[in-house]
């Protein structure tokens, strides 16, 4: 490969400065206008590239094509990332720091907060790499604004070295992933890719070709209200009801916070409501659907049981799809992660095939007919105010996306072995 000159952290630095926080209260879309903002500068920079039909749509949707160098069929490939960033931390007035040369140890940042080194084994790998980091006060943006530079950068370099033969390229920056809402209104059809890849994951060599299946569960509980002076034999407290069912939840398994690796999980999340009715929000994740449908039984089957003690109370269960395991997909062709973990091989990382505990907007893509495994930004901690990133892996980020294109061409030539 040529040698890179890197844009991508210059960008990444102006990217974080944009606050482009979705919301999960809002019924618009995308949910706050402020992302537009910065999707109007993106596609302005893919038009200064040289990538003409560069645009935002009505819906924030910020797409651009690289059209092909060869004559022979190449599948379209798209680059895929998300210019929202989580709605659990701020991130507004985003102050970064680089770390240089890092040497190990706790990362100190001027707020108080500390990344602990011994929370953080991936810093193990980062001795003498520069490290960037909020000062603490927000998070850093890593997710998913360093995906776009990644991806930004490795379609600047294919531009300037055309050299490089690939086939057409097609770009998307969507909003709103981080509420679930990021493919809503996209279009698979117009976007006109074959193959994609979100530049959303984690530590470098990944490659994740399964996420969660995921459902959330709405308990209500109709309680009786009257006056508590004259309650006696009459009232039933929904908010009571509604605390039965999470303290009989179980306390050392299928919790988020005693969970890890393939296990799944039941979490309560929200409670609203008063004695006359309660609602709790559940989500429910599991890496099967088998899983995912124990576990439902499990939480319907305790809830019942509840409420066998509150005769004259109510309770509606509820159950809505959010998304499912984007492997049962991939698997039917499995060159699209193949493809990838050479490419990281490519860019003398050793590739690690994972799995995510999470969604990414490739889920839903996969069902929707556009294969869409996910793929490293070297970024780590992300929705915290601890998020932190690497120079040297975002750069290696870079280069495994430049690979990753010239593969699907090698793989496509005439006589080529697939």
């Amino acid at each position: 490969m040529n040698t890179l000159q890197h844009t991508c952290v210059n960008r990444f630095l102006r990217y974080v400065m944009y606050d482009t926080q979705s919301s999960e209260e809002s019924t618009t879309f995308p949910s706050t206008e402020k992302q537009k903002i910065l999707g109007k500068e993106l596609a302005k920079e893919l038009r200064e590239m040289g990538l003409s039909d560069a645009q935002m749509d009505e819906w924030g949707y910020v797409t651009a094509t690289l059209p092909g160098n060869v004559h022979h069929h190449v599948p379209v490939i798209g680059l895929i990332a998300h210019m929202d960033t989580s709605p659990d931390v701020s991130g507004a007035n985003v102050k970064t720091i680089t770390h240089a040369n890092y040497q190990g140890g706790d990362i100190e940042l001027p707020s108080g907060v500390v990344i602990k080194a011994e929370d953080n084994p991936a810093l193990s790998n980062q001795i003498g790499h520069d490290i960037i980091t909020s000062d603490g006060n927000t998070l850093l943006g890593a997710d998913n604004k360093a995906g776009i530079a990644e991806i930004f950068d490795a379609i600047h370099h294919l531009v300037n070295h055309p050299e490089i033969k690939h086939g057409s390229v097609r770009i998307a920056v969507t909003p709103d992933e981080e509420v679930g809402r990021g493919t809503e209104h996209f279009n698979v059809e117009s976007f006109g890719a074959q193959f994609a890849y979100t530049i959303d994951g984690e530590s470098l060599g990944e490659v994740e070709d399964e996420t969660f299946c995921a459902d959330s569960v709405t308990i209500t509980i109709h309680g009786v209200n009257v006056h508590p002076g004259y309650a006696k034999g009459k009232l039933v407290n929904a908010v009571k009801i509604a605390a039965e069912i999470i303290e009989r939840l179980p306390k050392t398994s299928t919790s988020p916070e005693t969970t890890e690796k393939r296990e799944g999980y039941v979490h309560p999340h929200h409670i609203s409501g008063g004695v006359e009715e309660s609602a709790i929000k559940f989500l429910i994740r599991d890496f099967t659907v088998e899983g995912l449908r124990e576990k439902e039984a499990f939480l319907k089957q305790l809830a019942e049981q509840v409420m066998t003690a509150h005769p004259k109370a109510t309770m509606v269960f509820k159950v809505d799809e959010s998304y499912r395991n984007m492997r049962y997909e991939i698997d039917k062709n499995p060159r699209v992660v193949d493809y990838a973990l050479q490419a990281v091989s490519r860019a003398n990382v050793t590739p690690v095939k994972g799995l995510i505990r999470g969604g990414t907007d490739g889920s839903r893509l996969s069902y929707q007919g556009l294969l869409t495994p996910n793929i490293f930004t070297g970024g780590h901690n992300f929705h915290s105010r601890q998020e932190w990133i690497s120079i040297q892996d975002m750069h290696k980020a870079v280069e495994t996306i430049v690979h990753l294109v010239q593969i699907w061409e090698e793989k496509n030539r005439p006589g080529a072995q697939v």
